[in-house]
């Protein structure tokens, strides 16, 4: 509920399927208008943007239905095909229009993040590994983060961060996916879906990134008494350069060469707890024989809760951050420049399809009617729809 806490924005309605719990959302968080359907709240004059955070399947359906400006729920579609309708949509602002819409990847907006990807050099980057883990009994095993057709998996959810943090350290896309597995649901439940999934990808400076996601992570020792429990491993992402090696000015024949590494902890929540490990390993050595004489290292950690160049203060969250750059957008204020624009979506879902292909698994399914882009782009076409 960051709207709650930003000046100038009002959270006016709710719409859910069920109607009780949504009057009982409502009554919680001072919202005035229950919905009885989410077309009467698309209907509202009153309403200038929606936040969709409908099951994964449903994403594209109800953002081309809204007509109106879009925080998106991450993943912002089933799957590539998808993502091009409402991205390449005139109406968009990135695109010309007046609409906008945003992939939200909330975890881009935090100032840690973005200090973290000072740190960084992206074509010097050998090797990136990130990790997250959920611990079992978070989600049911018949949420419908797990159902294959509302576009659930592993990959879709808690995964699809981590694949966000590969091509924002790499600042590229990747030339191929290397490796995919998965590891599926329990047999009685939807065999389409992964519950964890690790991957692997080469990038165009021959760097290789990898992901481990697994959203029902158990402990490793003593399956007895660990299963129920979460790993005892904090979520981090880990980005290692290629060792840089220049003469020793003072001992001739000699050359010291230095690997950096940077590992950010906790991507998923700064706004509660992070760190940034700066490492830099040493290593001096014959330029000859390549003996080693000397290692050392260096480390610094970091906080950064705040920054002035992208305004707020140490209390926001990744949420509120992510909110305060979507309204900047709508009412046409340049913002820090901080945003996840419709290429940058359709190339996400790009990465999680191919993903899923080298898993051997299926893409996840589109479930809209197909007129519905066709009846949508119509709509674009005619200017007075424009607002």
């Amino acid at each position: 509920m960051g709207g709650l806490s930003r000046k100038g924005v009002i959270i006016v309605a709710i719409a859910a399927r069920d109607g009780d719990r949504a009057r009982a959302y409502a009554k919680k968080h001072d919202i005035p208008n229950v919905h009885s359907s989410y077309q009467a709240l698309l209907d509202d004059p009153t309403i200038d943007a929606i936040y969709n955070l409908l099951p994964n399947g449903l994403h594209y359906e109800w953002t081309l239905k809204a007509h109106k400006h879009v925080l998106l729920e991450k993943p912002s579609v089933s799957n590539a095909s998808e993502a091009r309708a409402p991205f390449h949509n005139p109406l968009l602002l990135q695109n010309g229009g007046s609409l906008i819409v945003l992939d939200a990847v909330h975890i881009r907006f935090h100032p840690a993040w973005q200090k973290f990807l000072t740190l960084i050099d992206p074509p010097n980057i050998a090797e990136a590994i990130s990790y997250s883990w959920v611990p079992p009994g978070l989600f049911a095993q018949d949420d419908i983060r797990f159902r294959y057709d509302l576009a659930g998996g592993c990959l879709m959810d808690v995964g699809s961060y981590k694949i966000q943090t590969l091509r924002l350290a790499f600042g590229c896309e990747p030339t191929e996916c290397i490796s995919a597995t998965a590891r599926l649901m329990p047999e009685e439940f939807d065999q389409d879906i992964d519950q964890a999934f690790s991957g692997s990808w080469r990038f165009p400076n021959g760097g290789i990134g990898t992901i481990h996601a697994d959203s029902q992570a158990a402990g490793k020792n003593l399956p007895w008494l660990t299963n129920y429990l979460p790993p005892l491993r904090s979520p981090k992402f880990e980005v290692r350069h290629r060792e840089t090696v220049v003469p020793h000015p003072d001992m001739p024949g000699m050359e010291t060469a230095t690997t950096k590494t940077v590992v950010c902890w906790d991507v998923l929540a700064p706004s509660f707890w992070h760190r940034i490990d700066f490492i830099e390993s040493h290593v001096l050595r014959s330029t000859a024989t390549g003996q080693v004489q000397k290692k050392w290292s260096n480390t610094r950690y970091l906080k950064h809760y705040s920054d002035d160049s992208i305004g707020g203060d140490a209390s926001w969250t990744t949420y509120r951050h992510q909110l305060e750059q979507f309204v900047d957008k709508i009412q046409g204020r340049p913002g820090p420049g901080v945003w996840v624009d419709g290429e940058d979506s359709i190339r996400q879902m790009e990465m999680i399809d191919g993903a899923y292909q080298k898993a051997g698994m299926r893409i996840r399914p589109s479930i809209a009617p197909a007129e519905l882009y066709w009846s949508f782009r119509s709509k674009a076409s005619d200017e007075s729809f424009h607002r």
